[in-house]
């Protein structure tokens, strides 16, 4: 269990749950909110649905939601590509998103604000016998779902790291998942970064071998991978309405911890994965409920410095986080949620 709130709970009262808002009620994550708090101030709420299911808490977190206030909980379906999108155009409202990103947005002065830490490391780069660390990237060609995408942008930040020049020292071919896999197990690309559940395939068909795990390799497993974000404008016309929403995600995040089972079989349930080994196998690996401990000023800061590092924006990390985040609704919600 991730936290300290949810230690004391026995399994014998999770197991008298019938669904997951059932057993948020009995674990005291309640779906009603504070009876002195206002409505929202919309009832329709859009949220992102991408190929990756590491992002489970906000679908786990529908009734949530629901009782939050939320008649109109929509997940628009997006693929990977897209994601970064979906908040300054206005398709999604707020949504658990890959943080890297969302950097690249802020610094080019688009409406997007990060609000919450997400879930630490839920990616795995898969190398060929050429590639055993970071380092062995230079030269190398990584398959990437596109420039600026979520595994592109990742890549980008741990090669910084470790001295290399992203620009210069690694080749970027674009494939969609399918391919990368293919050209990966005929030794065509030396690498590609991956998440669940395309990390278990990987690992279930023994194609090439996890060179990197950000869910349990320092220092990637010390910060959020990804986070709750929200449209500017949207945050701003609807503060209520996205305090709620956080609220709903995060106990969303602390139920994947303490209920894996139930909540794999909610993912397949709802149609956003079809095995519900693989799903099973995401949420007992992906280091969720743990939003309380970690510092997401702190993540924000490490990846905009990298960033800066490597080119990819301009702003300072102190500019990202002035221009970028609001905290306000989660340090709200660690003082109502702590217990």
């Amino acid at each position: 269990m991730g936290t300290k709130q949810v230690q004391g709970w026995s399994r014998r009262k999770f197991l008298g749950g019938l669904t997951l808002a059932g057993t948020a009620g009995l674990i005291g994550l309640r779906p009603e909110p504070a009876g002195a708090e206002p409505p929202p101030e919309t009832t329709k709420l859009r949220l992102v649905h991408g190929p990756s299911i590491c992002q489970a808490p906000q679908y786990v977190a529908e009734a949530l939601l629901q009782a939050e206030g939320f008649s109109d909980v929509q997940y628009i379906k997006l693929d990977a590509r897209s994601f970064a999108d979906a908040l300054p155009s206005g398709q999604a409202d707020i949504s658990m998103l890959f943080l890297g990103p969302l950097i690249l947005r802020v610094d080019a002065g688009d409406p997007v604000v990060i609000l919450a830490g997400g879930h630490m490391g839920c990616l795995e780069l898969f190398g060929t016998d050429r590639v055993r660390a970071i380092r062995d990237l230079k030269g190398k060609a990584v398959a990437v779902g596109g420039l600026g995408g979520p595994t592109h942008v990742s890549l980008v930040i741990m090669a910084t790291h470790v001295g290399l020049d992203p620009r210069k020292d690694i080749r970027w071919p674009v494939h969609g998942p399918d391919e990368a896999i293919r050209l990966l197990a005929e030794g065509k690309i030396d690498a590609y970064m991956t998440s669940p559940p395309m990390s278990q395939e990987l690992r279930a068909r023994k194609i090439g071998h996890v060179v990197v795990n950000t869910s349990v390799d320092r220092p990637w497993s010390q910060y959020f991978c990804c986070m709750i974000a929200g449209n500017r404008d949207f945050v701003r016309k609807h503060p209520v309405a996205t305090k709620r929403a956080v609220r709903a995600i995060l106990k969303g995040t602390d139920m994947c911890a303490l209920e894996p089972d139930r909540a794999a079989r909610s993912l397949v349930t709802k149609g956003f994965t079809i095995r519900h080994d693989y799903a099973l196998q995401a949420m007992k690996e992906v280091p969720y409920g743990k939003w309380r401990e970690y510092d997401p000023e702190d993540t924000v800061r490490f990846y905009s410095l990298r960033l800066h590092e490597a080119g990819m924006i301009k702003s300072s990390p102190q500019k990202i986080i002035a221009q970028g985040t609001d905290w306000r609704f989660l340090n709200e919600l660690k003082k109502e949620l702590k217990g």
